[in-house]
Formats: structure tokens, C-alpha cells, sequence
């Protein structure tokens, strides 16, 4: 399936998705561009057939024989919802600069909200993108807190908290290559050993990093060559500053304050995943940012135990 015939808009997608043979054909060449594969066997002798309202495959295999769908072994799997919702809602997401609340996609949809929570979660695990390769060149680095601010609560919390502006705060350590991508990664406080396994964790060695004049941040001339910008005095010094990397703060708390308004700590890594991928892929289109995450689908899953915390534990008889 050419790229010309794969529609540019979120309205020509909605039309695209509705044909439920063209959503399976699709997410068919996607998943196995040079043929299907048996995802339980990897045998490529499969047979398509359809039984009702399903689309499924059956392995020729002798030691196999088993039947599967384009949802086995992807995010999808199990899921009863169709592909003519799942790939509308994956459009919706990755291409929406502020994110997409799972009570926008339930009303769009048609779907329920509690659906539609776990459907984008799923989707988050998919625009995850780990790359084994370290920051280089000009890297900006900067940490920032993400959560409730102290004055809004009951002051019986904010006192057993202890009454400080970075009660229920969540720690972010946040690193920039300037004019490539951005990383994002929660640490327990921001001291410097906790910090200084971020840096080193993601930035080659002799790289040019700035920062702002946190003391956490003073040990790092030894590895790279570190200029510092103070704040107190100005912003920008030559090619000395942290505009961008506070460019992505300002995107990533307009997205979680404006949209999501309340996320928990538990689930704020996957809010960070979803909004560093749209970054980094910022100078693509809205197709390109599509195909990006549908081919991300296949070999992650996500159970709703696991989403909520409830993976491992024991079942209450009634």
C-alpha cells in the first residue's frame, strides 16, 4: 500500500478506517511488509480467513496450527474494540500538540471512557522510543517538578507532607540535544549523584552541556565541557543557554495541566513518553508521525492489571 493513497488528515482517516478489510490490510503491511509470519511459530505458511465478523489467520504449520489475528502480540491484543476505532484514535494522539483526553476520544468514538484510558495508555507504551545511541554535540540540561501545587491543598495534607513548594511534586530530569531530540527521565530528588547517572547515562563524553547554576550540576567540567547560564542575572550568554530544553517544559506542562489536568505519579513516565515522541518527531507530517507508532504496535503489550497496579496480586473470592 502506497504512501499517496494513505490519507494526510484526520478527517481522510476517519474515511480511510472505516472499511474494516482496509484497516487489516493495512496493519497486515505494516507488520509483515514481505509476507505474514505466524506470531507463535514464525512460519510463514499462514492462511487468511474470515469467520463472521473476524479477520484471522491460521498456520500451516504441522507443530503449530494455531489461528491469530492482526492484535496477537501487539499492544491491540484482546482488545474488543475494532481497528476502524483503535487507528482513528492513534492518529488523534500522536498528531495533537496538547494530547488528547480519553473523555475527547470516548465522545468521538463512541466508546467508554474507561475504554478509552486503557486504549491510550496502550498507545503510549507504543511511542515509546529507547534508543541505545547518546546525546552529542550541544546538549542543554535541566530538571523540573510536575505535579499539585501546595497552596490548593487541604492544609491538613500539606502539613503531614511538610509544608514546602515541592510537596506531591514529581522530580523530571530533562536532557536536550539542540536541534535533535529530547529525553525525559523521573529521578528520586534532584542531588547530584541522582542527576549525574542521568547525564552520563545519556550523553557521550566531551560534550559541550549547559545548564543553569544548580550545585548539583558542578562536577560535570571533569567529563564535558559544562558552561553554565545563572538565571538570576540572565537567560542568554552567546550560545549559553537552556531556552530550548525550558521550551519542552513549557509544551509538556501545558499538555498535563491543560488536558489531562490531574496525573498520577504512578503514570506520569508514560505522559512523558507520549510528549517527547511528538517533539522529536516534530518536523515530520501528521502521516508520518501515524506510520511511526502503527509500526511500534507488535511485540509490547499491557495489560489493564498492570496499567492499575494490580498485576501479581492474589484474587478475592466472593
Amino acid at each position: 500500500m502506497e504512501n499517496e493513497h494513505l490519507p494526510k488528515t484526520l478527517l481522510e482517516a476517519v474515511r480511510f478506517f472505516t472499511d474494516i478489510d482496509r484497516c487489516t490490510e493495512f496493519m497486515a503491511m505494516i507488520r509483515w511488509p514481505e509476507g505474514v509470519i505466524c506470531p507463535h511459530c514464525n512460519h510463514n505458511d499462514c492462511k487468511f480467513m474470515k469467520v463472521g465478523k473476524r479477520r484471522l489467520w491460521q498456520c500451516n504449520s504441522k507443530a503449530c496450527r494455531k489461528q491469530f489475528t492482526i492484535k496477537t502480540g501487539s499492544v491491540m491484543e484482546d482488545s474488543p474494540i475494532g481497528l476502524d476505532k483503535w487507528l482513528p484514535a492513534i492518529w488523534m494522539i500522536v498528531n495533537a500538540k496538547n494530547g488528547v483526553s480519553s473523555y475527547e476520544i470516548h465522545r468521538a468514538l463512541g466508546i467508554t471512557q474507561k475504554s478509552a484510558w486503557f486504549l491510550l495508555h496502550r498507545i503510549r507504551l507504543a511511542m515509546q522510543a529507547k534508543s541505545f545511541e547518546k546525546l552529542s554535540g550541544h546538549v542543554e540540561i535541566d530538571e523540573t517538578f510536575i505535579g499539585g501545587k501546595a497552596r490548593f491543598m487541604h492544609k491538613s495534607k500539606r502539613k503531614k507532607l511538610g509544608d514546602t513548594g515541592f510537596v506531591g511534586k514529581v522530580a523530571v530530569m530533562g536532557l536536550l540535544e539542540r536541534h535533535g531530540e529530547v529525553r525525559c527521565q523521573i529521578v528520586p530528588n534532584t542531588r547530584r549523584k541522582n542527576l549525574e547517572d542521568v547525564i552520563k547515562g545519556n550523553i557521550e563524553s566531551g560534550a559541550n552541556v549547559y545548564s543553569d547554576n544548580l550545585p548539583s550540576y558542578r562536577q560535570l567540567d571533569a567529563e564535558y565541557i559544562h558552561k553554565v547560564i545563572d538565571h538570576a542575572e540572565k537567560y542568554v550568554e552567546g550560545n549559553v543557554h537552556t531556552n530550548s530544553i525550558e521550551n519542552f517544559w513549557s509544551l509538556l506542562k501545558r499538555c498535563i495541566k491543560g488536558t489531562y489536568v490531574s496525573v498520577e505519579p504512578f503514570h506520569l513516565f508514560r505522559y512523558l513518553d507520549e510528549q517527547s515522541f511528538r517533539f522529536n518527531k516534530r518536523a515530520g507530517n501528521d502521516l508520518y508521525r501515524f506510520l511511526e507508532v502503527a509500526k511500534c504496535l507488535t511485540g509490547r503489550r499491557l495489560t489493564f492489571e498492570e496499567l492499575t497496579g494490580d498485576a501479581g496480586k492474589p484474587a478475592v473470592s466472593h
